[in-house]
């Protein structure tokens, strides 16, 4: 890192994390290595009509994530740059799995920027090449049909899944 120390920089990693999945998992521990503290931003996101609440969410995340003693969740509902401002962060963390998310998250980063004040940066991490192809979407249509999804998601949320889709949730 250039002149800045590492102990100095905040990241928000925004996402609905419905559910959380071993790919987002991954990426939090590796920049908990990079930045001083990272801030989960579980967004609420009723347009993506979520399978688990905001509240169900949270707490898995928390629970997934408990070993990462520089990482903290939260849930939000407002403009993510006033989120990241809110919780003093100066940069937003966002992962890319494919050449096909690049439009939309510069799109995004761009935005976001703009709405900062260029306050704030967008860093990029790519997920382990294990988890490239892993999206909560793809994750919640394997559990509604029944497959296993334990190589994917953390033990927990395999377990929450199972349980609502057992039940025909």
């Amino acid at each position: 890192m250039s002149s800045v120390c590492k102990s100095q920089i905040t990241a928000i990693y925004p996402g609905t994390f419905d559910p959380i999945t071993n790919g987002h998992v991954d990426l939090v521990a590796r920049a908990a290595g990079i930045f001083a503290k990272v801030v989960v931003a579980v967004a609420e996101n009723r347009e993506k009509r979520p399978l688990l609440s905001l509240d169900e969410r949270v707490a898995l995340a928390k629970q997934v994530l408990s070993g990462l003693t520089n990482v903290e969740v939260i849930g939000f509902t407002s403009l993510l740059v006033d989120c990241a401002r809110q919780h003093g962060a100066q940069v937003i963390l966002r992962g890319l799995r494919a050449v096909s998310d690049f439009e939309y998250e510069f799109q995004l980063a761009a935005m976001n920027r703009r709405l900062a004040g260029e306050k704030i940066e967008t860093v990029f991490l790519t997920p382990a090449e294990q988890y490239a192809f892993v999206s909560s979407s793809m994750i919640k249509e394997i559990a509604r049909l029944g497959g296993d999804v334990a190589a994917f998601v953390p033990p927990p949320v395999e377990r929450r899944l199972r349980e609502i889709f057992q039940r025909g949730g």
